[in-house]
């Protein structure tokens, strides 16, 4: 056997900033050996939450969607709160505030389910998947770029509409699927 090469980034060039997401191009060293560039766009993560209006252990319980006017997808699309973390931020204390800006609710307990990357294709993003339980009705405070609305449904109709294509959002398909594992017990 050969020696191995150690992977990884050679060098890195800023190409773009932007307010969300920067653009590197990197030369990196492939586990081979060899050496290429690619396009990395570097985002600070994100937190998402599969709020629970209801005892997510009970008989078909509540879960709380929101429906949101997305540009990329060219309409609405409907999905779990999820929030940008701001530089420094604790995944958990984004999720709390992301929850409370996008449906006024506050939450007595947060369980962390998973961190998982995007598309580690070409992003670093990584969303950090939280349940919320104990949920308190409160105010919203949406950005200005923000257009949604709340929709409480039973986590039955959420995942027949995961089924049904009707819930194309990733990390809310992923959410629900989790939390309705995790809340059976599997």
């Amino acid at each position: 056997m050969g020696e191995e090469t150690k992977a990884g980034k050679v060098e890195s060039r800023r190409v773009y900033t932007g307010k969300i997401i920067s653009v590197d191009v990197d030369t990196v060293r492939f586990p081979d050996g060899s050496t290429g560039e690619l396009e990395m766009i570097r985002h600070p993560g994100a937190s998402a939450i599969v709020p629970f209006l209801s005892d997510p252990r009970g008989e078909d319980p509540q879960v709380l969607m929101i429906r949101q006017y997305r540009y990329a997808a060219d309409g609405y699309l409907y999905e779990i709160p999820a929030g940008r973390l701001d530089q420094g931020e604790n995944p958990r204390d984004c999720a709390v505030r992301e929850l409370k800006e996008e449906t006024g609710c506050t939450a007595e307990h947060f369980d962390h389910l998973l961190t998982m990357y995007t598309t580690p294709g070409f992003t670093d993003e990584k969303i950090h998947l939280f349940m919320a339980t104990g949920l308190l009705a409160g105010e919203t405070k949406h950005e200005v770029d923000e257009f949604l609305d709340l929709h409480p449904m039973r986590l039955s109709r959420a995942l027949e509409m995961v089924e049904a294509g009707e819930i194309q959002d990733a990390k809310t398909i992923i959410g629900l699927l989790f939390a309705a594992g995790f809340r059976s017990g599997r």
